[in-house]
């Protein structure tokens, strides 16, 4: 089912909670979630709430630490996990642990405590050649989340393009090349870039069809919004 088909049959509203709605995808995601009628709770830091959207309930707690939002959660059925280190890089290895990890393990046990039905995270496309730190990060979070026994959906982008992060696409031509060479082509799919309009029409599907299990989405389901 299409985005676009879902949006204009109005579907049944959801209880989203998300963590990092402040952050790049968050602000947006919010904004769209609202506007299509679902009902959302999101995280922030204490002093920062005014960077969430209208339209959402605040929750002011600490990502880092469940015990500060924990209650605040119910009596939603959906938790969107959206924190992590901005502009991930080599160098910001040891933040991938204490920020995107402990995140991670803090919402998987808000979210269990809670009862949430369907838990939505965005990891990262692999194997790559480059950033094995972060790579091996959400890898081991996407087991955490496995392991929780709670139904997920898994985005695994490798790029992500929009305002503030545009360099790439002087990349769209090389893309283009490998992906029409045999050998090449299954990596230049898999690590493609999409852009920031896709994951949000992406994550707002995965919110309004939520997987039974853990339902993995790669590059090209992203591209299309059509995960099922």
């Amino acid at each position: 089912m299409s985005m676009n088909s879902q949006t204009a049959n109005f579907p049944k509203a959801k209880q989203v909670f998300v963590a990092g709605g402040t952050g790049y995808m968050g602000q947006r995601l919010i904004t769209r979630l609202v506007q299509c009628g679902h009902h959302v709770r999101a995280l922030a830091r204490a002093g920062s709430e005014s960077r969430l959207p209208t339209g959402c309930t605040h929750v002011i707690g600490n990502a880092l630490d469940a015990a500060t939002y924990d209650t605040q959660v119910p009596p939603c059925d959906t938790f969107v996990h959206l924190v992590g280190v901005s502009h991930p890089s080599p160098a910001k290895a040891e933040l991938f642990r204490s920020v995107d990890m402990a995140s991670l393990q803090a919402a998987v046990a808000a979210a269990a405590q809670a009862g949430i039905s369907h838990f939505v995270y965005v990891s990262v496309a692999r194997p790559a050649p480059v950033m094995q730190a972060y790579q091996q990060v959400r890898a081991e979070c996407e087991r955490l989340i496995e392991a929780s026994g709670m139904s997920a959906t898994i985005l695994r982008p490798w790029y992500v393009l929009g305002p503030g992060h545009r360099w790439p696409y002087a990349l769209i031509p090389f893309y283009w090349l490998m992906a029409r060479i045999p050998k090449f082509r299954e990596g230049a799919q898999r690590l493609g870039l999409v852009t920031l309009n896709q994951m949000i029409q992406a994550l707002q599907a995965a919110v309004e069809n939520p997987a039974t299990g853990v339902r993995i989405v790669d590059v090209p389901a992203i591209r299309a919004a059509a995960l099922f």
